[in-house]
């Protein structure tokens, strides 16, 4: 694969960068970027010829954009060469990009985290966000987009995620020849829960991807609901994965993303894991029911803590020999949403230690060696999200865990799809049902959870990020071909 023969022209095109860059002591720094995608992609960089298109998201990433006219040679952590270009936005311009209309409204709509019956209210200041905050920050995109493909023709775009809807129609509009996809990590929600946006949005969101080659998914699931919204809201034709729009056929795929097995199995010996793991060890009580998540309201954190109170309502037996783990990264801060549902979960962790003190440590910090020190630990885990694209913490987690911990999943994570056999599935709105499940987990018999564990294990390493590469360029090809 690293071959140079086998090494192909790329444009990642994607919010965010493989690094952010600082100044500490006068001198500009670089850090690996965050979000799970950056992670993911990894592999491109070592074995490609990447170019990685990304917003310029500190004060010193806009300083390198702007010394640099943009783009700049860089290097990964294993030396493996990149070019990064940064976009560089107008703050006000991004701000309601990313916090009115990107997380706040697109999230909630493909997550389906809105009631209906008081949210949301879509008044004036959404729709200037969208066309003075979402539409210009992909039109900035597209202009990067755009700049590259002169620079180096042959290259295949290879788009990512909710933040960049509209930007692939406007790189089709004037480079129709391009190859295209776009990689979709968060659910897709059926067609009436879309009729929560406007009609003007909702078609742009679906006909930004349709602009695409190639339209990529997780799961079936979320295949499936996007084929059905192309039909329903657009009118398009569908034949099996296939979406006929305004002359083109788009290909619609579903791949789950994988983990690097081989970064999991040096993580679990790092030094920063093993100091924290033996303070886990130190403080852990006889059997640990961990969660490691975002503090996000989709990851359902809430109800999780409602549920393990409940079982300790209805096993009084396990009071003081069962404690819960919950080890949280803030997230989206600055949007009213987020910052409410961090005091929701503060609140729900007062209310179970009111009545069962210390059943549950909350740990909310951003700390990945503190989350891998938990993976190792833990007698059960639950994932129990409201809706998910994937969730890597289900496929992570049991891949270093040294207990053989069973793993508690919502029904509606990605990963459920691949998983559910070996998983105790759960509702992530039924607290009775979590409460049984997580009974069932601490009583399952140690041949029973080894049976499960060891199957998660050996499907994780077998399908792993590189595997999820390959058929990434592998539908790049099929679409390639068939021009």
């Amino acid at each position: 694969m690293s071959d140079r023969a086998t090494r192909r022209k790329l444009l990642v095109v994607a919010n965010r960068a493989p690094v952010v860059y600082e100044r500490r002591d006068g001198e500009r720094t670089a850090k690996r970027g965050g979000g799970g995608l950056v992670t993911s992609l990894g592999g491109l960089l070592a074995h490609h010829d990447v170019t990685w298109i990304a917003s310029a998201i500190t004060d010193e990433d806009r300083a390198a954009a702007e010394e640099a006219g943009g783009a700049f040679a860089e290097t990964t952590r294993d030396g493996s060469p990149y070019r990064q270009r940064l976009v560089v936005h107008d703050p006000e311009v991004y701000d309601r990009f990313y916090n009115v209309v990107a997380n706040p409204t697109l999230w909630f709509v493909q997550h389906y985290l809105w009631g209906l019956g008081s949210a949301p209210d879509l008044g004036p200041e959404f729709h200037a966000a969208w066309r003075d905050g979402y539409v210009r920050v992909n039109e900035a995109f597209a202009e990067a987009t755009l700049a590259e493909l002169d620079r180096d023709p042959e290259a295949a775009v290879f788009f990512h995620d909710y933040h960049l809807y509209v930007a692939p129609r406007l790189v089709r509009e004037r480079r129709p020849e391009v190859v295209t996809s776009h990689f979709v990590h968060i659910p897709w929600a059926e067609p009436d829960y879309w009729h929560a946006l406007p009609e003007a949005q909702r078609r742009a969101v679906h006909e930004g991807l349709l602009a695409n080659d190639v339209v990529g998914f997780h799961t079936d699931r979320w295949r499936c609901a996007f084929l059905d919204c192309c039909a329903t809201l657009l009118g398009a034709q569908v034949d099996g994965n296939e979406v006929e729009w305004q002359g083109r056929r788009v290909a619609v795929t579903a791949h789950p993303i994988g983990i690097d097995a081989d970064d999991f199995d040096r993580l679990r010996d790092d030094d920063a894991v093993l100091e924290r793991e033996r303070a886990l060890v130190e403080r852990r009580p006889e059997r640990l029911v961990l969660r490691v998540d975002r503090t996000d309201p989709s990851k359902n954190v809430v109800r999780g803590f409602r549920a393990f109170g409940l079982l300790l309502e209805q096993h009084p037996e396990l009071v003081g020999r069962v404690g819960m783990l919950a080890l949280l990264a803030p997230s989206r801060q600055d949007i009213p949403a987020y910052a409410d549902y961090v005091r929701a979960v503060e609140e729900a962790v007062v209310d179970v230690n009111r009545r069962f003190p210390g059943a549950i440590e909350l740990d909310v910090a951003d700390d990945f060696p503190r989350s891998v020190a938990g993976y190792k630990q833990f007698d059960v885990l639950l994932v129990n999200p409201v809706f998910d694209g994937l969730n890597l913490v289900s496929k992570e987690a049991p891949l270093v865990n040294e207990r053989d911990g069973v793993l508690v999943l919502s029904e509606n994570a990605g990963s459920h799809e691949e998983l559910r056999e070996w998983a105790l599935t759960v509702n992530p709105f039924d607290l009775q049902g979590q409460a049984d499940a997580l009974a069932e987990a601490l009583a399952l018999p140690a041949d029973e959870r080894a049976r499960r564990a060891e199957a998660i294990r050996a499907h994780v390493r077998a399908h792993d990020i590189r595997a999820w590469i390959d058929a990434q360029l592998a539908d790049l090809d099929a679409a390639a071909a068939r021009r």
